[in-house]
């Protein structure tokens, strides 16, 4: 199992290549020039850090997933997760809020933080860069008991990756009538 530590703000980066379990999925110098490409006129990118450390937002992400053919869709947490189809998607991205730290020392800033969730050899993991090892959280139904403890939050979001044909036909989603 693939698993990327947090390094500087790069947890988008970390997510991405967590997500297709793959190191050379995506770098951070790729990632630069896609908020280059976002934002091609801006002295300051609004796509990441001011200091260029990372910090991407949520275009950067989609774009990215674009390059291996696949969608970010933002999941309506007033739906169960259950709606999902999870034999028709990659993983799942979450968002979530996160202190901003100078060594040990937290600061007034709140950052934001993406986590990749997948299924690997029939289990699912949690592949958050800041954990030291990945976290097991088991089968469909504990996974998507953990997304529904998540998503009480307000501050917290959750996209379903897929392919774009499964996006363009909406296969990850089901009817009404089919919750798991």
């Amino acid at each position: 199992m693939y698993h990327e530590r947090q390094q500087r703000e790069l947890c988008a980066l970390h997510a991405l290549n967590n997500l297709f379990q793959d190191k050379s999925s995506f770098s951070k110098s790729q990632l630069d020039q896609i908020c280059q490409n976002l934002s091609p006129n801006e002295y300051i990118n609004p796509h990441r850090s001011i200091l260029g450390l990372g910090n991407y937002d949520v275009n950067v992400i989609i774009a990215a997933l674009h390059m291996k053919d696949c969608e970010a869709i933002w999941f309506d947490k007033r739906k169960d997760p259950s709606r999902i189809d999870t034999s028709k998607i990659v993983g799942f991205i979450l968002n979530v809020p996160s202190n901003y730290k100078v060594g040990f020392v937290k600061l007034p800033i709140q950052r934001r933080h993406w986590i990749a969730i997948r299924q690997i050899n029939k289990e699912y993991w949690n592949l958050d860069s800041k954990l030291d090892a990945p976290q097991c959280l088991g089968d469909e139904s504990s996974m998507l008991q953990y997304l529904r403890e998540q998503l009480q939050s307000n501050d917290k979001e959750l996209f379903v990756v897929c392919t774009g044909e499964v996006d363009k036909t909406q296969q990850w989603l089901l009817p009404d009538n089919e919750q798991r």
